[in-house]
């Protein structure tokens, strides 16, 4: 009699230290009635929170990579036509800009030539785009770099960092040409060699190498220049540009940076991939911060599929 009394007591205390999760097994998130869970209600919102933001950022990043790819399936079409594949760098160059001066006609409305428009799809077919310097530039960059070619854009900028001009650097036998696709026109110096930007910036050269293009603005000068103008952000702009030169020296010169700028489908692409990495790091964070802190156990997503899966295959 007195061993079964302290076996019954045995049990009773071990069942009443046994935690939560043992008796209700391991759940969550846990019913809304238990006092836990409604001591951190704040953390269950931003749970559920983070989890539909990455829901709608993996949506997005499908989408985007879907029009990257169209993009670039229209680009390539664009390329074959026109840049002849096998054809040295300068070559392709001047293949490109004739077709830009006198290819087929295109259409001359549906396009506001103010607009910043940077779709190649757009810029590609509207006559008016292709009268204006960053549009034409941005229908220039987007020809070459599917043709094979690195390519940037540069800014020709005044002591106010406003843009008076944009061009084009192309990495012709190592080196980086300049280009006016405004103009139609590979800069070149009075002996015929291509200039680089910064051969361009002694006044004596650049007088020889525009002097003779019709309506050329002679305030197009190459002694300021830049590839990403960061001060169009006017409060943030400068400080911005001084901590990516401190951590990143050289982070601008890229022909990926251009692109960034030059093609909405290829910024939306790399943008909704780094929104997808920061909120699966979020939510990890998250979720060791809920499990060690809080004592929240939580379900693996795959814990999840295969009891969705197991459910779905005894209802078949």
């Amino acid at each position: 009699m007195i061993e079964d009394r302290t076996r019954t007591s045995s049990v009773v205390i071990s069942a009443q230290r046994e935690p939560d999760s043992a008796v209700g097994g391991r759940r969550w998130p846990r019913p809304v009635q238990d006092p836990h869970v409604q001591r951190h209600s704040l953390f269950r919102a931003t749970w559920l929170a983070v989890n539909v933001l990455l829901v709608i950022a993996l949506i997005f990043a499908a989408y985007s990579t879907a029009w990257e790819f169209s993009t670039r399936r229209y680009l390539k079409g664009f390329s074959d036509a026109i840049v002849p594949a096998t054809s040295p760098g300068d070559e392709k160059i001047e293949a490109i800009l004739n077709w830009m001066a006198h290819g087929p006609a295109r259409r001359t409305s549906g396009a506001d030539a103010a607009q910043s428009d940077r779709d190649p799809t757009d810029t590609l077919n509207y006559d008016a785009l292709l009268q204006v310097c960053g549009t034409a530039t941005n229908a220039f960059i987007n020809l070459v770099d599917t043709g094979g070619m690195q390519v940037r854009r540069l800014l020709l900028v005044d002591s106010r960092q406003m843009t008076k001009h944009v061009v084009a650097e192309v990495l012709v036998d190592g080196r980086w040409i300049i280009v006016d696709p405004s103009f139609r026109m590979v800069l070149r110096g009075a002996d015929g060699r291509t200039l680089t930007r910064d051969e361009l910036a002694d006044p004596k050269i650049f007088k020889a190498a525009t002097g003779n293009i019709h309506g050329y603005d002679s305030s197009y000068t190459y002694d300021r220049t830049v590839h990403i103008r960061l001060a169009r952000i006017h409060v943030v702009g400068s400080l911005l540009r001084r901590i990516l030169d401190r951590l990143a020296p050289g982070w601008e010169d890229t022909p990926s940076m251009t692109l960034l700028v030059e093609r909405e489908s290829f910024a939306a692409l790399v943008s909704s991939i780094l929104l997808v990495i920061f909120l699966i790091l979020l939510r990890a964070s998250l979720r060791w911060y809920g499990e060690k802190r809080l004592g929240m156990p939580s379900v693996r997503i795959r814990q999840q599929l295969r009891r969705a899966c197991h459910a779905f295959l005894d209802a078949t």
